[in-house]
């Protein structure tokens, strides 16, 4: 037994004595370890320290890093032989940009300073920032418009100090005198207008202080003095300039302006500054995305203090990219004088009191290329003068009941829907619906004629169109019956119409397009009135578009202004290189086979040349084969003549295409409430015979251009 025991104590010895040596070397391995670390940390912080210590104390001075864009010229615009437009001029211009610690009291200074060597407008210096002034230049005496009681109950209500001071100056400003503002002197109200400028700038984002009417001298006195004018710089300008008058072109902001508050958000969210310019209408605002072009990308490093230490370009800027419209500024200017002078001829009759506007649209049926926007208004200058100026906006903004002129669609509508088929014809003969007066045509108050529905274009019968609407509506026509319609009855035929066009949106590339109003009742003579174009209303654009529909076979081709975009110009003069050909688009395709369209053709074919053609006065020896229709819409005035409201009155219309069998264009004229008699001139047939002359005119010279530098690179 006691053998036993002393083996087991001679094993447990053994055992223990093994693991004092293990642990013992795993103690010595971690020494070293750690010995081992702590000694590639010295040397690492050694060599921080004295290899690169300068550089990562410069490194960490740099405690701020922002991105500053610089503005380029917009891309110009050019019409579609390229004569420009719209350009950019450049212009002397001073900046001040300010850093993330600039005080108020130091950009003060600078105001002061750089007030003693440009001039200011100071007539639109805002109130508010000649009050802030005068509490800044007369501490004390506003110190005294508040009482320690007021001060201290603000103080005391718990805002912020930020809001507290607000507060404090809000009651100051309200107790300043017109007296005391008028202390401040014309060398205070200079320094007023540069500082307001100032503070409205962000963050190392340069501010235009003044860009117009910026003397050379000023230009060479202040970049002089630059390196007294911390945060001042002097720079190149861009002031866009219209060299057409055409409102269509619209308008960018100011600098002043910068970014519509309305807008603010979605031009911040791509990348501009507040006080960037943008296009705020039309062509401008259309296509501004293209227009802006790409800033030039500066990142600035300040260090703690805000001082600049490194600038470096990361991305040049380019110009914008140059638009090519489709207007032929040749047949703008041709047909702007049309206009204008049938306009002021049609003005000078008996009863034309209410006349004040006139409108031609001209475009290529097949593709949708306006050639031609006209709009003519009659107004009052600043001395009472009567003038004419540019309303081609109209063209697009404005609507008006339009008459005969939608008697095609008419016609189509009821082919359509199997209410009449090409060549029926019906009797034309007063019609007289229970409760209303008789509805006749103009050349038939009594009688009965039988005539087919060209005859119907032609002659351009009321009756076979109220017959026509009727049987689309299945309900026969009893004399002195009722005639039954509803809302159902009007939006069929309404949809029918929105199919060339008529009373939705064209599609043109414009922003604010109106489609008009419809008629809110649903009695029965109003929809006969529907069928006439005597309700509804529609927009010189929407007639255009509709007869380029039936011009061209069938397809709604949405109106369009831009015909090509370019790459910036290379030498400041001609048009870039081609980036992007604009193409049709087609919206749809009326629901009529190509045998009824062209029989409508031959319907409008009439009008021009047929014996009693409502147009044939004016285009039966035209050198063109057109086709068109005219229209007499009797109206209830709602212009801008407020206390004539409700005066009776006459718009004419017009709307044609040439050559009849294969369109190069289509036109609409409306010429609303021409006069408040039955008598009044054809202004609406001779403004399209005209403008239609001229287009061919034109274009007969072009081709003859064409063919002759053709001829002479054959002989060269």
């Amino acid at each position: 037994m006691k053998r036993k025991n002393k083996g087991k104590l001679k094993r447990s010895s053994n055992g223990n004595a093994r693991q004092r040596a293990n642990l013992s070397l795993r103690m010595n391995i971690l020494f070293f370890t750690i010995f081992i670390l702590f000694s590639g940390l010295v040397i690492r912080l050694g060599y921080m320290q004295i290899v690169k210590g300068d550089e990562y104390a410069k490194q960490l001075e740099k405690t701020e890093e922002a991105t500053v864009n610089t503005s380029v010229p917009r891309g110009r615009i050019f019409d579609r032989n390229g004569k420009i437009l719209v350009d950019n001029k450049p212009k002397n211009a001073i900046t001040y940009t300010k850093y993330s610690t600039t005080t108020s009291d130091e950009m003060l200074k600078m105001a002061k300073k750089l007030g003693a060597l440009i001039k200011m407008d100071t007539s639109r210096i805002a109130e508010r920032d000649k009050l802030d002034y005068w509490m800044i230049k007369y501490p004390k005496q506003a110190k005294a418009k508040i009482t320690d009681e007021e001060e201290l109950k603000i103080l005391g209500n718990g805002l912020k100090a930020g809001e507290q001071q607000n507060e404090i100056d809000g009651i100051v400003r309200s107790r300043i005198t017109p007296k005391e503002l008028k202390l401040l002197t014309k060398k205070d109200l200079q320094i007023v207008a540069i500082y307001s400028k100032m503070v409205a700038g962000y963050n190392l984002s340069p501010q235009i202080i003044k860009s117009d009417k910026v003397s050379d001298k000023e230009f060479a006195v202040v970049s002089e003095h630059l390196t007294d004018l911390p945060g001042v710089n002097t720079t190149t300008d861009w002031q866009r300039e219209l060299k057409s008058k055409l409102t269509i072109l619209g308008r960018t902001t100011s600098p002043q302006e910068g970014i519509p508050k309305d807008k603010l958000s979605y031009f911040l969210a791509r990348d501009y500054s507040r006080n960037d310019r943008v296009g705020k209408s039309y062509i401008e605002q259309q296509y501004e995305s293209i227009l802006q072009g790409e800033k030039s990308v500066v990142k600035s490093d300040s260090n703690s203090q805000g001082e600049i230490v490194d600038t470096k370009v990361v991305k040049e800027g380019t110009a914008g990219k140059d638009l090519v419209l489709t207007i032929d500024s040749k047949l703008q200017k041709a047909t702007d004088k049309i206009v204008t002078d049938q306009l002021l001829m049609a003005k000078r009759t008996g009863s034309s009191s209410l006349l004040d506007r006139a409108f031609l649209v001209m475009m290529d049926p097949k593709t949708g290329e306006v050639l031609s926007m006209v709009g003519k208004k009659i107004e009052k200058d600043d001395n009472g003068k009567q003038v004419v100026n540019d309303y081609s906006i109209g063209a697009f903004t404005s609507s008006y009941e339009v008459g005969s002129v939608v008697k095609p669609a008419t016609l189509l509508t009821g082919y359509h829907y199997g209410a009449i088929t090409p060549g029926e014809s019906q009797v034309d003969s007063p019609v007289k619906l229970a409760g209303t007066k008789p509805k006749s045509s103009i050349f038939n108050r009594g009688g009965s004629i039988l005539m087919d529905d060209l005859t119907a274009l032609e002659r351009s019968s009321n009756v076979y169109m109220f017959k026509t609407l009727m049987k689309v509506a299945k309900m026969p026509y009893i004399y002195n019956g009722p005639l039954p319609t509803t809302e159902v009855e009007f939006n069929r035929v309404r949809r029918y119409y929105a199919q060339f066009g008529l009373g939705v949106e064209t599609g043109i590339d414009l922003p604010g397009e109106f489609t008009g109003v419809k008629g809110p009742e649903t009695a029965g003579g109003k929809y006969l009135d529907l069928a006439i174009g005597q309700y509804d209303t529609y927009t010189p654009m929407q007639l255009a578009q509709y007869v380029s529909t039936i011009a061209n076979g069938g397809k709604r081709i949405a109106p369009r202004l831009l015909k090509e975009i370019h790459e910036p110009s290379t030498d400041g003069e001609t048009i870039g290189a081609l980036d992007q050909e604009i193409q049709p688009k087609v919206l749809g395709t009326i629901e009529n086979t190509t045998a009824e369209i062209d029989h409508v053709k031959k319907g409008m074919t009439r009008v021009y040349y047929g014996a009693n053609g409502s147009g044939a006065g004016q285009f039966r020896d035209s050198k063109f084969k057109g086709a068109g229709k005219t229209g007499t819409a009797q109206v209830v005035y709602f212009g801008p003549q407020k206390e004539r409201y409700g005066t009776q009155s006459l718009t004419v219309t017009h709307v044609g295409f040439a050559p009849e069998k294969d369109p190069q264009i289509a036109y609409a004229v409306i010429v609303p409430w021409i006069t408040t008699s039955e008598q009044y001139t054809a202004i609406n047939n001779i403004i399209a015979r005209q403008s239609v002359d001229k287009f061919f005119e034109l274009k007969k010279k072009e081709n003859k251009k064409i063919n002759n530098e053709v001829g002479n690179k054959i002989e060269r």
